[in-house]
């Protein structure tokens, strides 16, 4: 509510008190008011709007158009400063007006009415939103409508009704751009967002999946806040799933360690690790598909700068399948004579394969020189030098017979993949990253990480273990690992930080009491967990990009099954 007062030259002089409509937190264009020359409309937005202090804003009528002088009293009926703004800046507000709210002209009347506003902080944060103000579609539609949900899932619905978790990633949706917070349009609220990540990877589904599925369920729309709004598309959702990276993921994944501690779920007296392998979204790599896919990525690259570029693809595809079909004839199970002129008929395919993907690379680095700034040609900037890179190690790996060449790519569309042998019998070469799970009680997972390349399982010991520590804020009565992190170092460390109990293995026939065979039964269940992972969550592969992908990728799948936990768990 605000007294408009004129700033120009006027022979007249009055005050209008001019009410905001319902469901409008803020004082803002095509708001109308009337004073005793008839009725007004607000043409534009107030600048530095703050209650109590003097603003200017544009008003108008049909063919006229004059200045206003706006004060606000120190109490607002529309912008409300209450005790929790800080946090929770959209919380819905019922507000009753009195039966007669004359001005001081006795000019404009209103009669008794219910105003429902938002809390609005005034200095930012209306544009990120927490929540949808109202709800709900359900319980419109479908009196007994809670008799759909599963119990799970109204568990899930009711542990992520954390203000905790809901701020942490209306924080990270705030950092989209600089002035998200102030300019734009209402955004997706964070609640919604953080959601729809959760149900998607609860069931491992894609995100048009995601779209369909919470469209045409009541259940669903209500469990992700939605109802009767616009369900948001799969693009949106992609573009803002992007915002919640590795220190978001850890912070939610750190509250629900703290829920779980609260519904006593889990108490931090056990710890047991284990890796696997994440693979990533690539098709099995060899020196002949990946000279084949830089030249083809390149000529599209070269396209769409303007570049006029020959059609190789003939020429390429005819070379990589004849290579192909040399190589079966070239392995230690056939006749050394045999085997002899395939390897040689196949170094001169490659030969030809490698001049045509110089020669297109060439062409490339000499646009890169000419179109330096364009967006495009940095994205064709770093395919050049991958391809680059390609060249060297086919040349080493096939020309030189040099098969353990460094640093070796393994697709030029996630450059980020480790080459790991585990020791398989159905795949004994993983292409992907490794990944540590560390668990408490009750298959709760409290924490994970994307490992560096080659990195060792013993380097991981230790930070799982201060991890563990810092979240329960003391050390576990016991942990264990398998082989792969046993070392005389790592089982003095963890004594010396207060572990009862270590359980290393480090000889597979080695004497072990009967308290370190029941932990080694214990430590199996993290075998199950990773499969559980693998199978419902997605784990098996990485479907987003990047390595930051694969990190939210990970983080989100370990959130599904911790509020699986919890929710099987009960209140």
């Amino acid at each position: 509510m605000v007294h408009p007062e004129p700033c120009h030259s006027s022979p007249r002089s009055h005050r209008v008190r001019l009410i905001l409509s319902p469901i409008h937190s803020q004082f803002c264009c095509k708001h109308r008011f009337t004073d005793a020359d008839g009725e007004w409309e607000v043409a534009s937005n107030p600048q530095g709007y703050r209650a109590g202090k003097d603003v200017e804003a544009r008003v108008q009528r049909p063919g006229r158009l004059s200045t206003f002088r706006c004060k606000t009293q120190t109490i607002d009926s529309v912008f409300i400063r209450g005790g929790d703004v800080g946090t929770r800046p959209n919380a819905p507000i019922f507000l009753t007006i009195g039966a007669v709210i004359p001005d001081r002209e006795g000019a404009a009347r209103i009669r008794s009415a219910r105003y429902a506003a938002h809390a609005v902080s005034l200095l930012g944060g209306t544009m990120v939103r927490r929540a949808y103000r109202q709800r709900s579609l359900v319980e419109v539609l479908l009196p007994d409508g809670d008799k759909l949900w599963d119990s799970t899932l109204r568990q899930i619905d009711t542990l992520l009704d954390d203000d905790v978790l809901v701020d942490r990633v209306a924080e990270a949706l705030a950092r989209r751009h600089p002035q998200s917070r102030r300019r734009g349009r209402l955004g997706t609220p964070a609640t919604v967002v953080l959601r729809m990540l959760v149900l998607k990877h609860l069931s491992d589904w894609s995100f048009d999946e995601c779209e369909r599925e919470v469209r045409g369920s009541l259940v669903y729309r209500a469990f992700c806040r939605i109802d009767g709004e616009r369900v948001p598309d799969a693009k949106t959702l992609i573009r803002l799933a992007r915002l919640l990276d590795e220190p978001v993921l850890k912070d939610v994944l750190a509250r629900l360690v703290a829920l779980g501690r609260k519904h006593r779920v889990i108490r931090g007296r056990r710890l047991r690790v284990d890796t696997t392998v994440v693979e990533t979204n690539i098709h099995y790599p060899t020196d002949a598909t990946l000279l084949a896919d830089g030249v083809r990525v390149l000529t599209r690259g070269l396209r769409r700068i303007g570049e006029q570029v020959r059609e190789r693809t003939r020429s390429v595809a005819r070379r990589v399948f004849e290579i192909a079909q040399r190589s079966r004839s070239a392995g230690h199970r056939v006749p050394a004579g045999v085997r002899a002129r395939s390897q040689a008929k196949m170094k001169v395919l490659y030969q030809g394969l490698m001049r045509i993907t110089r020669t297109v690379m060439r062409q490339a680095e000499s646009a890169v020189a000419r179109a330096r700034g364009q967006r495009p040609a940095g994205h064709l900037a770093t395919t050049v030098d991958l391809v680059r890179h390609v060249l060297a190690q086919t040349r080493a790996r096939v020309l030189r017979g040099d098969t353990h060449y460094p640093g070796k790519v393994v697709s030029l569309f996630e450059p980020h993949t480790d080459i790991i042998r585990k020791g398989k019998l159905t795949k004994p070469t993983e292409f992907g990253r490794l990944v540590k799970i560390q668990e408490a009680e009750a298959q709760f997972i409290t924490d994970y990480a994307v490992c560096e390349r080659r990195q060792s399982e013993q380097a991981l010991w230790g930070p799982a273990r201060d991890r563990h520590i810092e979240l329960f804020a003391g050390a576990p009565q016991l942990a264990v690992a398998d082989g792969g992190f046993a070392s005389a170092t790592n089982e003095r460390a963890a004594r010396e930080r207060g572990v009862r109990h270590v359980v290393l293995p480090r000889q597979p026939r080695e004497t072990r009491s009967r308290g370190d065979r029941m932990a080694l039964r214990w430590r199996t269940g993290s075998e199950g967990r990773i499969s559980a992972l693998k199978r419902r969550h997605g784990l098996r592969r990485c479907r987003y990009r990047g390595e930051s992908g694969m990190q939210r990728w990970v983080g989100l799948g370990v959130i599904a099954n911790n509020l699986l936990v919890l929710g099987r768990a009960g209140p």
